[in-house]
């Protein structure tokens, strides 16, 4: 039996039964592979993945637009696509935290790595309604999220040391891209007054975001979607923008909207009209092949939406 199909068969079976991990073998060599084979779990991810890589690898992503990868779990076909893997990058930080029974169990037979890995401990946040863990959502800092050229640069150098100077020269590209980026995220952001920068989202996924470009954030629901908005949560932040007179707040393509209507109701109730200023990208990046699709067309249209909103 190959060792791909007898992983799966044991993947298959031990996730259907929860029970530990599984023994594994060791990565597989790459001696005359063309490509390498990555499975990358959300779109930021698999977006770094594709260029520090370049022509080097085929990159599966399992999470598209849309899917909240809080709440996601491995069909077959994932566990199939996971164990057929060189190697697998997830962003780690208990984001994909229903995954983690399977990348616990694959680990060893092929290579994992969370791309935040060698981000500075001391720059996550850790809001206490968190319970001890840090924030996932590192996107949102542009400069923060740069860490993860360099994890994925140095994971397939190691993985691939034959071709580690086009990984090298690749991230050297991406991270001057990045830092450009963060250059036009901060300077867009400047153009909104101090006083409106002000930004309510459907859960708090914007915490990164509003400390490196100078925004409050407020999420109606907590840090992870697992948790729901109860009437009490609708009421309070309706009091909130109705009293501040937050001119707008957002609804995200992976979280569902009526809750942010409910608040919008909520706030009319009170005497005040707040619109919804657009759609952002929190959890998940745009459709293929749109400049959404990208982890940088996705924090431009993000931006540019907040400010266009926010500036009235």
């Amino acid at each position: 039996m190959s060792k791909p199909l007898a992983l799966v068969i044991v993947l298959v079976s031990a996730v259907a039964a929860g029970c530990g991990p599984v023994a594994t073998s060791g990565p597989a060599e790459l001696s005359g592979r063309e490509t390498v084979k990555v499975v990358a779990t959300t779109g930021m991810v698999a977006d770094v993945v594709r260029r520090v890589a370049g022509e080097r690898a085929e990159v599966e992503q399992l999470m598209g637009p849309g899917v909240d990868p809080h709440l996601y779990k491995a069909s077959e076909r994932d566990v199939l696509a996971l164990a057929e893997a060189d190697a697998i990058f997830f962003n780690g930080l208990h984001l994909e935290a229903k995954l983690a029974d399977v990348l616990e169990r694959i680990e060893g037979d092929v290579v994992t790595q969370a791309v935040t890995d060698t981000m500075p401990r001391e720059r996550l946040l850790s809001p206490p309604a968190f319970q001890g863990q840090y924030d996932p959502h590192v996107w949102f800092d542009v400069e923060l999220w740069s860490h993860t050229v360099e994890q994925v640069r140095d994971a397939l150098a190691d993985l691939d040391p034959t071709h580690a100077a086009t990984y090298r020269v690749n991230a050297g590209d991406a991270l001057a891209e990045l830092e450009e980026l963060h250059a036009e995220v901060r300077a867009l952001a400047e153009t909104v007054p101090p006083e409106k920068r002000v930004l309510i989202t459907a859960h708090d996924a914007f915490l990164y975001f509003g400390r490196a470009y100078g925004f409050e954030v407020r999420g109606l629901q907590g840090i992870s979607t697992v948790s729901e908005a109860g009437a009490a949560d609708v009421n309070d932040l309706a009091a909130y923008i109705a009293e501040e007179e937050i001119p707008a707040v957002f609804v995200e393509s992976s979280v569902p909207q009526q809750t942010i209507h409910a608040v919008q109701e909520a706030v009319r109730a009170r005497g005040f009209d707040v619109e919804i200023g657009g759609e952002l990208f929190s959890d998940a990046m745009g459709d293929p092949g749109t400049p959404e699709g990208t982890y940088p067309g996705m924090v431009r249209h993000n931006v540019e939406t907040i400010v266009e909103a926010l500036n009235g």
